[in-house]
């Protein structure tokens, strides 16, 4: 992970990552974090990266070409209020999100339909974390 800054790998370190796992990253533009947590799902795990720009969604598409290819990786543009899962796509062991102002309280009305959705995109038992503890903490959903 030698990518990613101190306070970034400490955040990926801190996430329950597992082989076969499928995670859900919120705002994870330019797809470092991203890139990171391949690492430790594969094999067979994926992660699926949302974030509301269009040139951060290319940034990730640029940098993480390799994981996209090997299909650990995929990346979407849209707004975590507005998310939802695509007919055909299984639902999320976990999701997180570093610096996001819907989860992070900053944007507290975006916030509630984030969370809403986020629950809907995630197993049963699934968790959210967020930046804000050490380093990580687990944000309620409902």
């Amino acid at each position: 992970m030698s990518r990613l800054s101190p306070r970034l790998a400490e955040i990926v370190n801190a996430l329950p990552l597992k082989p076969g796992m499928r995670v859900l990253e919120i705002g994870g533009a330019p797809g470092a974090a991203a890139r990171a947590v391949c690492e430790s799902i594969a094999p067979g795990g994926h992660i699926l990266v949302i974030d509301r720009s269009a040139k951060g969604i290319g940034q990730i598409e640029r940098n993480a070409a390799a994981e996209i290819s090997a299909g650990l990786l995929s990346a979407r543009c849209i707004a975590v209020e507005e998310f939802t899962l695509q007919p055909d796509e299984e639902r999320f062991d976990i999701a997180f999100g570093v610096r996001v102002g819907a989860l992070d309280g900053r944007h507290p009305t975006a916030g509630v339909a984030a969370r809403a959705r986020i629950h809907e995109a995630l197993q049963p038992g699934g968790r959210l974390y967020i930046d804000g503890g050490t380093p990580l903490r687990v944000s309620p959903l409902e």
